[in-house]
């Protein structure tokens, strides 16, 4: 194996595991002897260490890991302290689906569908930009009519609204039924 081959299969390993790994465990994956590996290993850190690079690989025992210099901590603070994106809840994804089916929807109809409000789940989803407003309804009230975003598609990784996979018939039957049951059920408690 040659050895900028061996240097980015060693680099890769050690970035995956993120853990420490053993020098017997890397020479293996790598088809070579411990020595050999031990040699590109040193020559790696030494390299990272003339490049003044971000990351190091330590040694620990016969052991090997790839990490962050201490002097970079202060900037992996200040992006960990960062908020992140949330997830999708299972009600501003069942939100969503009704609005990427049914666009464009008024929050009436999708609380029709749904059977409970869902003032919360649309106002997080034009949160996310995966929602937006796009008029309002001629109607009594003027509701104001939502449908997907581009952003939509983004995440979902979809060209348009003809690529979301077809409602199946017999599924949709099923999904009445039940819903007509639960209603049915709330009725009567």
């Amino acid at each position: 194996m040659e050895i900028k081959t061996m240097e980015a299969a060693i680099e890769a390993i050690l970035f995956t595991m993120g853990d420490s790994v053993e020098l017997t465990q890397i020479a293996k994956a790598v088809e070579q002897d411990k020595e050999t590996t031990r040699k590109v290993i040193h020559h790696m850190m030494d390299r990272y260490q003339e490049e003044d690079r971000g990351i190091q690989i330590i040694e620990l025992g016969d052991s090997f890991q790839m990490c962050t210099k201490k002097e970079y901590y202060g900037n992996l603070i200040r992006i960990a302290m960062q908020p992140k994106k949330p997830s999708l809840t299972d009600v501003m994804l069942e939100t969503l689906s009704i609005i990427a089916y049914k666009q464009p929807i008024t929050k009436a109809e999708i609380e029709k569908i749904r059977g409970v409000k869902s003032d919360h789940a649309v106002n997080k989803l034009v949160e996310y930009s995966l929602v937006k407003e796009l008029g309002r309804l001629d109607a009594p009230g003027r509701p104001i009519l939502f449908g997907t975003t581009e952003e939509f598609l983004r995440t979902f990784g979809v060209q348009g609204l003809e690529e979301l996979p077809a409602l199946d018939p017999v599924k949709l039957e099923d999904f009445k039924a039940e819903a007509e049951e639960e209603v049915q059920l709330r009725l009567d408690v």
